[in-house]
């Protein structure tokens, strides 16, 4: 079409160019020779023929020679401007079909952006709503503390206040804890061990048994009554007491005679739970008892009752002054034999502890063996000038103000022991 245009236009242009008719024959058309054209006018007679002028027929054909080669060298050019313009338009359909192409690409992008900004706009929604709740709640919140100010004022001061009281219930807390543990302290020096229960049931059997002899013997009538019954009160058998605690200590401390064991357990428990006054009260007794005598008196009187003539025996160094009226053994009564057992069992017990904790350890376990043996045979005189030495011995040593250092000793250790595993456990 574009072709069949450009031929028109270069052939309008042409007729306009020369002057002439403005029919031009196509190019490659047939041309026939000009005949004569009947014109009509009026009737048949008046028709005439009319031929054309040669000469302007041959210029003509000339004319349209040239005309033709002209218009071939057009046709050629146009032909090959046809090309070039098909060749145009395919490269313009090329680029209309990318950019097509493009334009859909562009339009998917465009749809997927619009998805993410349609997302976007709903969570920008979202925290929108979420900021407006937390506004209402912040200004809910405001108005609430404006109204509780007074409510929240008051709560401080009572939190302050009971922090002082905690603080203050907490420094009592302490110093309590601290007397507690300095009474807890006390309390176990006070309290007296089993060994030290057991001594001073022994120590009460001796005060029980010697007011009483001095009752039945009339030593001090005026409080020897008074006194007996109340040392009885916490040793009602001290013979029996004290000679159960000598088997004990002959036998090595052991269980094998269960009715000992049975006598030994019931005084103790006559005797109660004792403390450090026990003690004291029991040495004050001892003490008292050595200051009047008593001892010594039972012994004349035993004596005395007896065998009048012989009331020397009761002096502890008789033996051993040399005189040979003395050397000879003779029988003791049966209340003899009762003081001087009495005295030995009195002797086993405490050499026997003193072998256990090393006390005069050169000599003790010397002198329980000696009165380990004597135990069990018929008494003499001679066994009771021995059991008088023996016990002067014992006081003069201080066997038992030694045995009762070391019960105090192991008392303490004990307790720092145990306060030590309480300051860990704190």
């Amino acid at each position: 079409m574009l072709g069949r245009n450009g031929v028109d236009s270069g052939v309008a242009k042409r007729a306009q160019s020369t002057g002439r008719s403005s029919f031009v024959p196509p190019v490659g058309a047939n041309v026939r020779p000009l005949q004569a054209v009947e014109m009509p006018n009026g009737t048949p007679r008046e028709r005439r023929t009319i031929y054309p002028d040669p000469t302007f027929a041959q210029s003509g054909r000339s004319r349209d020679s040239h005309d033709s080669s002209t218009l071939t060298e057009e046709v050629e050019m146009l032909k090959d401007e046809n090309v070039n313009l098909l060749e145009k338009l395919g490269l313009a359909e090329e680029k209309f079909r990318q950019s097509e192409a493009r334009t859909r690409e562009l339009e998917k992008q465009v749809a997927n952006l619009g998805d993410g900004l349609s997302m976007e706009v709903k969570l920008m929604k979202r925290r929108e709503e979420m900021l407006v709740r937390k506004e209402q709640e912040i200004r809910k919140a405001l108005i609430s503390k404006n109204d509780k100010s007074e409510e929240i004022t008051t709560l401080q001061q009572q939190l302050q206040s009971a922090s002082e009281k905690a603080a203050v219930a907490e420094r009592k807390l302490n110093e309590a804890e601290s007397e507690t543990k300095a009474l807890r302290t006390m309390t176990q020096r006070m309290i007296l061990s089993k060994e030290e229960m057991e001594e001073v049931v022994m120590k009460r059997c001796w005060l029980a048994r010697y007011w009483g002899l001095a009752v039945q013997y009339g030593i001090y009538p005026d409080i020897s009554m008074s006194k007996y019954e109340y040392w009885s009160s916490f040793a009602p058998l001290p013979l029996e007491y004290v000679t159960s605690a000598g088997l004990r200590a002959k036998d090595g401390g052991s269980n094998e005679l269960e009715e000992t064991d049975m006598l030994l357990h019931d005084l103790t428990v006559t005797a109660g739970e004792g403390n450090i006054e026990t003690m004291l009260a029991v040495d004050k007794g001892l003490k008292e008892l050595a200051f009047l005598k008593v001892e010594d008196a039972v012994l004349i009187a035993l004596a005395q009752h007896h065998r009048p003539n012989v009331a020397e025996l009761s002096d502890p160094d008789i033996k051993s002054s040399g005189d040979e009226k003395f050397t000879e053994a003779f029988d003791l009564s049966k209340e003899e034999e009762e003081d001087v057992l009495f005295k030995q069992a009195w002797l086993m017990y405490f050499w026997r502890r003193a072998k256990i904790h090393n006390v005069e350890e050169d000599i003790a376990e010397e002198r329980l063996q000696m009165w380990v043996d004597r135990h069990g045979q018929q008494p003499t005189s001679h066994d009771a000038v021995d059991v008088e030495q023996g016990i002067h011995e014992l006081r003069k040593l201080g066997i038992e103000q030694l045995l009762w250092e070391f019960s105090r000793q192991e008392v303490n250790v004990a307790e720092g022991e145990l306060s030590d595993a309480e300051d860990d456990l704190t």
